[in-house]
C-alpha cells in the first residue's frame, strides 16, 4: 500500500514557510500551490487537510512543473487540531480569509522568518475552525467589485509578501 504521510512535526524541522490547504478538490489549484510555495517559499512544506485531493496525482505533478515530487508535504488527520503543531514549532500563522474585521495584508510584516499561510478553496473558503487556528487573519486588498482571487494567485501574493516583508530592514 501507500507509505505513510510523515509526522507533521518531522516536516517542519527544516521549512521555513509552509502552505496549509484546506478542501482543495482541484488538481489543478493543488499543482499550482506547490509550484508556488517551491517559487516563492523558504525551505517550503505543504500541510493538507483530509479532503484536499491528492498532489501525487499524474495532473496535479504536471500542474506544478514537478514540484509535488520536491516539496515535503503530509496530511494533517486531527483537523483542524493538529495546526496547533504549528505554533509550537514557532511558525506565525496565517488565514488567508475574505471577511468583515480581516486586516489588510500589505499592513502585516512577519514577526519572525517562520510563516504558515492557510488557505482554502474559494466557494466556501476557510472553517471557522481553520481560521480559530491562526494567529492572524488577513485579507488581500482588492479593487471594489470583485469579490475574490483564485487560490493559486492568492497565495503567490501571500508568499511574495512573505519574502519581502523579510528582506526589508
Amino acid at each position: 500500500g501507500p507509505l505513510p504521510d510523515p509526522p507533521i512535526v518531522d516536516l517542519l524541522g527544516q521549512a521555513r514557510t509552509v502552505l496549509v490547504l484546506e478542501g482543495l478538490a482541484n488538481h489543478d489549484n493543488v499543482g499550482g500551490l506547490f509550484r508556488v510555495a517551491a517559487a516563492l517559499g523558504r525551505k517550503p512544506a505543504v500541510l493538507l487537510d483530509p479532503t484536499s485531493c491528492d498532489p501525487l496525482y499524474r495532473k496535479a505533478i504536471r500542474v506544478s512543473m514537478g514540484h509535488a515530487l520536491a516539496v515535503p508535504f503530509t496530511r494533517v488527520d486531527d483537523w483542524p487540531g493538529g495546526l496547533a503543531e504549528l505554533n509550537r514549532a514557532g511558525f506565525e500563522t496565517m488565514a488567508l480569509a475574505l471577511r468583515a474585521g480581516t486586516e489588510p495584508m500589505q499592513a502585516w510584516r512577519p514577526a519572525g522568518d517562520r510563516v504558515a499561510w492557510v488557505v482554502g478553496a474559494e466557494g466556501q473558503g476557510l472553517s471557522e475552525g481553520a481560521i480559530a487556528s491562526a494567529s492572524r487573519v488577513v485579507s488581500i486588498d482588492m479593487e471594489p467589485g470583485v469579490d475574490s482571487l483564485n487560490v493559486v494567485t492568492a497565495a503567490a501574493i501571500a508568499l511574495h509578501g512573505t519574502r519581502a516583508g523579510l528582506e526589508r530592514p
